[in-house]
C-alpha cells in the first residue's frame, strides 16, 4: 500500500482528501504545519506528499526544499494551493515539485495526477532502493548498509528484488520458491529459503531498521 502525506492546514479539506484517498487504497498521514510535516515525513516515509503553500509556520516551498535537501529519497511533491499566480507556480516547480494544482480542484483529477506521478516515480526508481540506511542498486548488484559495502549473494539479491517489487505485500513461501529457483519447491524447500532470508536479515538489519517480516506459516513481507 502506497503512502501519501497530506500537509494542509485547512482541517476540513485535509480530512476530505484523506478520506477520499483512503477509500482508493492509499495509506494516508496528515499534518497541518511545516513542523508537523517534517515529523510525519521522517516517521512515515511517504511515497508522495500533497503540500499546501500557505501554512501557519511558513510556506510550503520551504518544506518542499527541505524534502529535496534531505538526501533520503526523491519523494514526489504535488502542491495544492489557492495561490494561482504564475510566479507561485514557478516557485513550486523551482522548489522541485512534480505538479502544482490550484484550488478548487476535482478529486478525480487529483487522483489521476497522483497515480501518474507514482507510476512514473516507481519506474524511475525501481532499480534503486535508498532510505538513508540501506542502499541497494540492482543495476550494479551493489548494496551498502549505513555507508559501508554489504556483500550480498546472487540468491540474496533475487530475494531483495522480489520483496521490493512487491513492497507491503505478503509473498507466500510457495510463490517465493517458484520465483527464486528454477523448478521452485521441487529443488528448494522452506528451510533453504529461511536460511537465505535469515542470513540476509543479519546483513541489512539492526535493532532500529527492520525490513523483512516473517508472517508465520504463510510467507515473507517487505516492511521498509
Amino acid at each position: 500500500m502506497q503512502k501519501i502525506l497530506i500537509v494542509e492546514d485547512d482541517r476540513e479539506m485535509n480530512q476530505g482528501i484523506s478520506l477520499f484517498l483512503s477509500e482508493h487504497g492509499f495509506a494516508v498521514s496528515s499534518a497541518r504545519s511545516i513542523a508537523e510535516g517534517k515529523a510525519e515525513f521522517e516517521a512515515g516515509k511517504p511515497d508522495l506528499v500533497l503540500l499546501d503553500v500557505n501554512l501557519p509556520d511558513g510556506e510550503g516551498f520551504e518544506l518542499c526544499g527541505w524534502i529535496r535537501r534531505s538526501g533520503r529519497r526523491e519523494v514526489p511533491v504535488l502542491f495544492l494551493s489557492a495561490r494561482d499566480l504564475e510566479e507561485d507556480m514557478l516557485r513550486g516547480y523551482e522548489a522541485g515539485a512534480e505538479d502544482y494544482v490550484t484550488k478548487p480542484f476535482s478529486m478525480k483529477i487529483l487522483l489521476s495526477k497522483i497515480n501518474v506521478i507514482l507510476k512514473r516515480n516507481t519506474a524511475k526508481s525501481g532499480m534503486i532502493f535508498d532510505d538513508g540506511f540501506l542502499q541497494i542498486d540492482f543495476t550494479r548488484a551493489k548494496a551498502e548498509v549505513n555507508g559501508s559495502d554489504c556483500p550480498v549473494t546472487p540468491t540474496e539479491f533475487r530475494i531483495l528484488r522480489e520483496l521490493l517489487a512487491h513492497r507491503g505485500q505478503l509473498l507466500t513461501y510457495e510463490v517465493l520458491l517458484d520465483r527464486l529457483w528454477d523448478g521452485g519447491s521441487q529443488l528448494a524447500d522452506r528451510h533453504a529459503l529461511a536460511v537465505n532470508i535469515n542470513r540476509l536479515r543479519s546483513k541489512i538489519e539492526d535493532k532500529d531498521h527492520k525490513y523483512i517480516s516473517n508472517v508465520y506459516g504463510m510467507g515473507y513481507q517487505w516492511l521498509g
